[in-house]
C-alpha cells in the first residue's frame, strides 16, 4: 500500500487551521457584542446589564483557560481542540433559544467554557509545528484572527440581522461555522511526529528547529505550583493581565463608544472595521519584526522585549481620544492602539513557547489567560459602572497608562529568565 503524498509546507496549512478557528472563535464571541444596542433596546438593558453578560463569559474564559491549558497538554492539541471547538460551536447555537439576560449570561458562560481552550491549543500547536525562528510568524498567523473575526462580524451579523429581521437565527448560523471547522481539522491534524501528510525534510526541520543543546528551556516543574513559583511566569501572567482588558475594551465595547458619541453603528461600519484590521497589521508587524532581529542575530528574548517596548508606547495613544469627537480622529488613534496591542500580544504569546519546554506551553499560557481574563472581568465591571454614572473618558485614559506599566513588568520580570533564549540560533532551511 503506498503512503499518503506529502503536502508541501504543511506546519503553514496548520498555522491556517489555527487561524480559521481564531477567526471563527471571534465571530461567535462578538455576535452579541454587535447585537448589543438591537438587544439593550428590545430588553431594556442598562450598561450595567450588559456588563454582567460580558462578565459571564469572562468568568467561564477566565478560570477555562488555566484548567483547559493543563489539560491540552495531558490529552495533546488534536482531542482538546476537537472537544473545545465542539463544545463552544454548540453554546453559540443554543444562544438563539435565550428568552432573559439570565439565560443568556448562562450560554455566555457555557461559550466562555469552550473557547477557553483556543488560545493555550493555538500556542501549544505553534510550539509543536514551528522552529522558534518562525514562532513570531506562526503566532501572529492564529492572533490576527481574532482582529479578522472581529472585523467580519460587524457586517456579517448586521446583514443577518436584517435579512432575518430577528437576532435568534444569527445566532445560529455563526455558531454552525465551527462545525465545519470541524470536519476539515479533524481530517488534517496529526502530531508533526506521525503526520502521515509530513515530508521527511519538514519533519526534521520541524523537530530540529525546537531546541538544541545549547538553547534548552531551564529544567522546571509541569505543575501549577512549579510553574507560578517562576519569575518568568509572572511576567507573562501579569502582562497579559494588564494589556488584554485594553483590547476587550475595543471588542467589547466599541459599538456602544460609538453610539455614545452621537454615531450611527450601520453609518460607520467601516470606520467600526479600522481598529480591528489595524490589529490584524499589528499582529504580523510585531511577528515579522522580531523574526527579522532574530535572524540578524538578536538574542529571541531581546528581540521579543523590543518590540513589547515600541508597542507599549503606542498603546498609550487612546488618551486623546478622551477629548475628541471627529470620527476620523478617534477611529486612527483607536487603530493606533490596536495595531500596538496586537503586536504587543504576538510577543506575549510566542513567550510560553521561548522559554518552557512544549510539554509545558500550554499550562504556562492557559495560566497568563486566566490572568487575563480576571483582570479583563474586573475592567468590565468597572467600564459599565463608570460609563454609566461619569463617560467613556476616564475608562479611555486609563486604557493608556495601564499598557505602560504591563511593559515594565513583562521585561522585567523574563529578563535572563534562561539562558536557552539569550543566545541566537542559526536559522534552519527545510
Amino acid at each position: 500500500m503506498t503512503s499518503p503524498r506529502p503536502i508541501p509546507n504543511l506546519r503553514w496549512w496548520i498555522g491556517g487551521l489555527l487561524f480559521a478557528s481564531t477567526v471563527i472563535n471571534y465571530i461567535d464571541r462578538q455576535t452579541l457584542s454587535v447585537l448589543a444596542p438591537f438587544l439593550k433596546a428590545e430588553n431594556h438593558w442598562t450598561n450595567s446589564d450588559f456588563a454582567l453578560l460580558v462578565i459571564s463569559f469572562r468568568i467561564a474564559y477566565a478560570l477555562g483557560q488555566a484548567a483547559a491549558g493543563r489539560l491540552l497538554d495531558r490529552l495533546g492539541a488534536r482531542r482538546g481542540l476537537l472537544i473545545s471547538v465542539s463544545w463552544y460551536s454548540l453554546a453559540a447555537m443554543l444562544t438563539a433559544t435565550a428568552q432573559g439576560l439570565r439565560s443568556f449570561c448562562l450560554f455566555r458562560f457555557l461559550l466562555g467554557a469552550g473557547e477557553s481552550a483556543n488560545w493555550p491549543g493555538a500556542t501549544k500547536t505553534v510550539a509543536e509545528w514551528f522552529p522558534k525562528t518562525e514562532r513570531g510568524w506562526a503566532v501572529a498567523l492564529f492572533d490576527s484572527g481574532s482582529a479578522v473575526g472581529a472585523a467580519i462580524a460587524p457586517a456579517l451579523v448586521v446583514w443577518l440581522h436584517h435579512s432575518f429581521g430577528s437576532w435568534r437565527p444569527v445566532f445560529l448560523l455563526t455558531g454552525s461555522l465551527g462545525l465545519l471547522w470541524l470536519l476539515v481539522f479533524r481530517a488534517l491534524y496529526h502530531p508533526p511526529e506521525s503526520h502521515p501528510r509530513l515530508g521527511h525534510g519538514e519533519r526534521r526541520f520541524i523537530l530540529a528547529g525546537r531546541t538544541s543543546d545549547d538553547d534548552a528551556p531551564e529544567p522546571s516543574s509541569g505543575s501549577w505550583t512549579g510553574l507560578l513559583a517562576q519569575r518568568r511566569t509572572w511576567g507573562i501572567v501579569l502582562g497579559r493581565t494588564l494589556t488584554d482588558p485594553v483590547w476587550y475594551f475595543v471588542t467589547d465595547w466599541f459599538a456602544i463608544y460609538l453610539v455614545s458619541k452621537g454615531f450611527q453603528l450601520e453609518n460607520t461600519l467601516l470606520g467600526f472595521w479600522a481598529p480591528f484590521l489595524a490589529a490584524d497589521i499589528g499582529n504580523f508587524f510585531g511577528g515579522g519584526l522580531s523574526s527579522y532581529l532574530i535572524r540578524r542575530n538578536w538574542p529571541v528574548l531581546a528581540a521579543r522585549r523590543f518590540v513589547i517596548v515600541l508597542c507599549g508606547f503606542g498603546m498609550a495613544c487612546l488618551a486623546p481620544a478622551a477629548f475628541l469627537n471627529h470620527f476620523g480622529a478617534l477611529i486612527a488613534l483607536f487603530a493606533l492602539s490596536t495595531f500596538s496591542y496586537a503586536a504587543w500580544s504576538t510577543m506575549a504569546l510566542t513567550l510560553p513557547s521561548d522559554l518552557y519546554p512544549p510539554s509545558q506551553v500550554a499550562s504556562v499560557s492557559g495560566l497568563s489567560g486566566t490572568g487575563a481574563g480576571l483582570g479583563t472581568i474586573l475592567s468590565t465591571f468597572l467600564i459599565g459602572w463608570v460609563a454609566d454614572r461619569f463617560s467613556f473618558q476616564p475608562i479611555l485614559i486609563a486604557a493608556s497608562l495601564i499598557p505602560l506599566a504591563a511593559t515594565f513588568l513583562i521585561c522585567t520580570l523574563t529578563a535572563n529568565g534562561s539562558k536557552a533564549r539569550q543566545a541566537a540560533s542559526t536559522p534552519l532551511s527545510p
